[in-house]
């Protein structure tokens, strides 16, 4: 950090745990800060220590990989949630895959198994010829190369001598020198990758790659590479831009059409409703697990989950919206205010609840409404009553209460 602020680098990625510390040191320095995160929950706090922008990054990602779920899942929680400016990553490959994450709503992409394979990367020859030979699904998620990180911090990396077992149990017995960089001894099961200045062998180091490492086809300059992702990026964009079709109706009385927008129009405003009240719960519950004291345990894990699905149900409001062709709002609810401005735990909990219960009864009347068309968001939304449904029980279990708090 000492040296990046020195040599005024403007921007730095983090990655990993959020370390408020670390966020404003650098934005005192005038650094613009990029954090990377695997997680909704990550996303908020990287956000509350003063990162400008994010990286939501997918379990298809190649490397180090922080979250868990599949990146539409995460980043349609993260972009309902966030302020910030939100790039996407994990297993992108091609300009399909650079539309499609704008598509959805992120402000840019980010690809990293793409720009091994090019002669500017530092990669080893033997790591871009085996991302060339590569299948979509040659690639594994594995804690078999750890040395030089903490615990379980898992790596996607292309299959192997090491992770078919073939080299012996990585987290037993002495280590085993297999390569050498500069007179730097390399480890077997490390998190080294292999580099032009290694040598060794090279095929049982950690060939990171990502799940879209089956279209990475050739070794091309990067500037090549970056001109043909964003002329297929706008290609394929404009067709998922494109209004469908005008469908021509036999009598020019027919409003059938104009009566559907209108249904979808209101159906997208109880929506709205809906996720302006998620995003509330989101981040009450996130600020009231940081608030529950380390000993309580059942308590934090309790909170923590509640976030959790609050997180979810707001990313799945917001493909929702996205689908009825509306722009997913940004405000968050007037109830977080409410909530938050409760000191006490235990009531602030017995609010949120009664937050969870007035849910339940919006989406439990607008499954009643639904038209047959909308098959796909009432599968959704009976998923998300049964959901806080359970969270009700859960949290009136926790506070010893007897029947569900009324809104």
């Amino acid at each position: 950090m000492d040296l990046c602020i020195a040599l005024q680098v403007p921007v730095v990625g983090l990655f990993w745990d959020v370390h408020a510390d670390v966020v404003a040191r650098l934005r005192r320095a005038g650094v613009t800060v990029v954090h990377q995160v695997g997680s909704a929950r990550h996303a908020l706090d990287a956000q509350a220590a003063g990162a400008h922008a994010l990286i939501v990054q997918g379990v298809e990602a190649g490397g180090h990989v922080h979250g868990t779920q599949p990146l539409h899942e995460v980043l349609a929680e993260v972009l309902a949630l966030t302020e910030l400016p939100v790039a996407a990553a994990g297993g992108l490959a091609d300009g399909r895959d650079v539309a499609r994450v704008l598509h959805q709503g992120a402000q840019a992409a980010v690809l990293g198994t793409a720009f091994i394979a090019t002669p500017e990367s530092f990669a080893h020859d033997v790591h871009r010829q085996a991302l060339l030979a590569a299948q979509d699904g040659d690639t594994v998620l594995t804690e078999d190369f750890h040395i030089n990180w903490p615990p379980h911090s898992p790596v996607r990396v292309l299959q192997c001598p090491v992770t078919r077992g073939e080299r012996g149990d990585p987290h037993a017995g002495a280590r085993t020198v297999i390569g050498d960089e500069e007179g730097r001894p390399i480890y077997r099961f490390s998190t080294d990758s292999p580099l032009r200045s290694m040598t060794g062998a090279l095929a049982d180091m950690a060939l990171y790659a990502g799940t879209g490492v089956g279209r990475v086809n050739a070794i091309v300059p990067a500037a090549d590479l970056v001109q043909q992702l964003a002329q297929d990026a706008a290609a394929h964009l404009r067709l998922l831009q494109e209004p469908d079709t005008p469908v021509e109706y036999a009598s020019p009385v027919c409003y059938a059409p104009e009566f559907q927008r209108q249904r979808d129009e209101h159906l997208a405003t109880q929506l709205q409703e809906l996720l302006e009240a998620e995003r509330a719960g989101a981040r009450v519950a996130l600020e009231t697990g940081r608030a529950v004291p380390q000993g309580d345990a059942p308590l934090r894990t309790l909170v923590e989950s509640i976030q959790h699905d609050e997180a979810h149900w707001c990313g799945v409001l917001l493909r929702a919206l996205r689908r009825l062709g509306a722009q997913p709002g940004t405000r968050t609810g007037d109830f977080y205010g409410k909530a938050m401005a409760v000191a006490d735990l235990r009531e602030r909990m017995a609010l949120l609840n009664r937050g969870q219960g007035w849910v339940a009864r919006r989406v439990r009347e607008l499954l009643q409404e639904l038209e047959p068309e909308h098959e796909d968001l009432r599968a959704d939304l009976q998923a998300m009553l049964q959901g806080h449904q359970d969270n009700l029980a859960r949290v009136n279990a926790a506070l010893g209460l007897q029947a569900p708090q009324k809104a």
